[in-house]
């Protein structure tokens, strides 16, 4: 099954933008070729760009504090595994601490003239090569244990903000049941009668080879399937589709 994900607010969508960068940041940032070192280097300076446009770090304060008072008002609850909820609270009292004790989100990385020079080259095309800025290339050549812990280093100020961040979006995928629908002739329509949610999840079956498009707002979700024609354009689909789907809402 593969799952797609839609935001419903433009918070959950600017924290799933953010863990997309996160995921290609630590992948090749786990790499040992040069190049892959230069992605993870491209990808750490689009998330300083959305740490300088949005107050990233307010949010996600202010999510873990929502999520820490509902969680503790569930412990007096019957039928409520007080242990876990406990468990919960202290992962994010010490996720909230680590961020909350921190000043401006990689700052190390704006203060290093070199790196900001960098920045700067990176984001023209092809600004990076060793025509342009020499001094990277010869930090490219270095070997590679002496790149792997650099990168460590410029990477470390945003471990708790993706520590805030994993267990917020955690904690919101795991408060969605999971239910299997059917999509008539690729449509699917539901009417929430002004309830809201934060996400949706949509798992279908890889065989079929279509995808969601979802749209949902306070009345109603709507999941309408397509497929793509030889030139990548999408289509829609006119056949019953089966699919599952989790509203999630904390």
């Amino acid at each position: 099954m593969i799952l797609y994900e839609y935001p419903c607010n433009e918070r959950i969508r600017s924290f799933l933008r953010v863990e997309h960068l996160f995921d290609r940041l630590f992948f090749f940032a786990g790499g040992s070729d040069a190049r892959c070192h230069q992605i993870a280097m491209a990808t750490l300076f689009d998330l300083l760009d959305i740490c300088d446009r949005a107050d990233l770090r307010t949010a996600v304060l202010q999510d873990l504090d929502r999520h820490r008072s509902a969680l503790a008002g569930l412990r007096e609850h019957p039928g409520v595994d007080g242990s876990m909820v406990d468990q919960l609270l202290a992962n994010i009292q010490s996720a909230a601490a680590g961020l909350g004790g921190q000043g401006r989100i990689g700052q190390i990385l704006r203060d290093n003239e070199w790196l900001a020079s960098l920045r700067g080259r990176v984001s023209v095309p092809g600004g990076s090569s060793q025509v342009d800025m020499p001094s990277y290339y010869s930090w490219q050549i270095k070997p590679t244990e002496v790149r792997e812990r650099d990168l460590q280093q410029w990477i470390e100020p945003f471990q708790p903000l993706f520590r805030g961040l994993d267990l917020i979006l955690r904690l919101l995928r795991e408060s969605g049941d999971v239910v299997e629908q059917l999509a008539t002739q690729g449509a699917y329509q539901e009417m929430l009668g002004g309830k809201t949610f934060q996400l949706l999840r949509v798992w279908v079956d890889e065989s079929l080879k279509v995808f969601p498009e979802v749209s949902a707002n306070k009345y109603v979700i709507w999941v309408r399937f397509a497929t793509q024609d030889n030139e990548l354009k999408p289509q829609p689909v006119t056949r019953d589709v089966a699919f599952r789907l989790a509203r999630c809402n904390i």
